[in-house]
């Protein structure tokens, strides 16, 4: 087999070592699905993508966590943009046609689906309370997660669920968020997805087409600015555009590679 071209992106953050770390696979064409997992697996980062380029131009585009593929990333979408190097590029995804461009200013602009929350009637809030460790304001359901508010940002950024807890209510993943407590930065959030194989996903692209709308409701203005809350921490520019939204973010790549086997 020839050597398939490999990289490792920080995405949203301007700084190596942050952010979020995606694994992109330059690809001639996809390989079968065992091993796209497997390849995965070994990289063992939250997500690795896997591009491929049509005959028309476009790119075919492929997320997998070291568990499971899964259909809709923002960070290794930003982060294969960001690799890929081009002012704008159309990816065929599972969640449709994704669009990424890069601004005059360097930050890639992403277009995404968005995915609003409805209230969540159906789940147990004092059993999720007790697993998340904290008492929340309201708990919603996008198409993919739980989100749950919580009263203040400190306990954003100082909660330790019990991660393992958290796959019994039946979610991709977990957003918990607060509104801002810092100049500049109007939300803070932080993102669990155990039954996918992440504890903690360090900035999650995918959990702000929810967030985006929800706040943008709560603070009555379409562009917001959004931290993840993470130890490595990253930060997103959102702009709510009618059933779109708009996830800007910086990259840097780390290393690259081959894989040769």
């Amino acid at each position: 087999m020839n050597p398939q071209p490999i990289f490792v992106v920080d995405a949203f953050t301007d700084r190596p070592f942050a952010g979020n770390p995606a694994a992109v696979c330059v690809l001639d064409a996809f390989w079968d699905d065992d091993r796209l997992a497997v390849v995965a697996r070994e990289m063992n980062l939250s997500e690795t993508a896997f591009v491929v380029r049509r005959p028309d131009g476009d790119y075919d585009l492929r997320w997998f966590t070291p568990g499971v593929e899964v259909d809709l990333c923002g960070h290794a979408t930003l982060a294969t943009a960001h690799v890929l190097g081009r002012p704008q590029v159309r990816f065929h995804t599972r969640s449709g046609v994704l669009t990424a461009r890069v601004g005059d200013d360097g930050w890639i602009h992403l277009d995404f689906p968005a995915l609003p929350p409805t209230p969540a009637d159906d789940v147990d809030t004092a059993t999720l309370a007790g697993v998340i460790g904290v008492e929340a304001v309201a708990v919603w359901r996008s198409r993919f997660d739980l989100l749950i508010e919580v009263a203040h940002a400190r306990v954003v950024r100082t909660l330790r669920p019990q991660i393992e807890g958290l796959v019994a209510f039946g979610a991709r993943g977990y957003i918990v968020t607060a509104a801002g407590d810092r100049p500049g930065i109007d939300i803070v959030s932080r993102f669990f997805a155990p039954a996918v194989g992440v504890p903690e996903d360090p900035v999650t692209g995918s959990a702000h087409c929810a967030l985006a709308p929800f706040w943008a409701g709560r603070f009555g203005r379409a562009e917001l600015v959004a931290e993840q809350a993470s130890p490595r921490g990253g930060l997103l520019r959102l702009r709510l555009d009618g059933d779109r939204v708009i996830l800007s973010g910086q990259a840097v790549t780390t290393w690259q590679g081959e894989l040769l086997v």
